[in-house]
């Protein structure tokens, strides 16, 4: 029990800015964050190994959270969540407005796009997890995790620069 208390010290934090960044809201990040670490707690004796504590915790928490959402009805994957928006208090409200709009226009280009790149995206900007946590959560390398994040930059920053394009016609 001393273990996993130390488990829970030293995760909540990253699992709770997880899930606050999926849903948007602190209130629901609490609630899942809190359910997350009672299913670790009777599972715990489960957990193999194969992949970082951390990843784990976040794989639990994701699925707490797709339950969720599933529950209240509003049937949302991860692509359609908004990404975390913290207010820059140096931006201008034109610069903000502009901000939201481009975050808006990545979570409707990320609904489009094809797996693995859209998880693999997710995994890297909500999560904060790396190359190496997210090759680990495939069953691959470091680097093929690497490469998969940016080539789903690039379709992002060429379907954003393809939607400029129409715009201007």
């Amino acid at each position: 029990m001393k273990e996993f208390e130390k488990i829970y010290e030293r995760y909540f934090g990253d699992v709770f800015r997880y899930i606050r960044r999926l849903s948007g809201s602190e209130q629901i990040a609490e609630e899942i964050t809190s359910e997350t670490f009672f299913k670790a707690l009777r599972s715990i004796d489960k957990f193999r190994g194969d992949c970082d504590v951390r990843v784990w915790l976040c794989q639990i928490a994701k699925n707490c959270y797709y339950t969720y959402v599933k529950k209240r009805n509003r049937m949302k994957s991860v692509e359609d969540v908004e990404l975390a928006t913290f207010s820059d208090s140096t931006a201008s409200p034109a610069e903000e407005v502009a901000r939201r709009e481009e975050i808006r226009e990545i979570r409707h280009i990320l609904h489009t796009m094809k797996e693995p790149y859209k998880e693999v995206f997710t995994w890297r900007v909500f999560a904060e997890l790396s190359f190496q946590e997210i090759g680990r959560i495939f069953g691959k390398s470091e680097n093929w995790a690497c490469v998969t994040y940016h080539r789903a930059r690039k379709m992002i920053k060429e379907k954003m620069e393809e939607n400029n394009r129409e715009e201007g016609m």
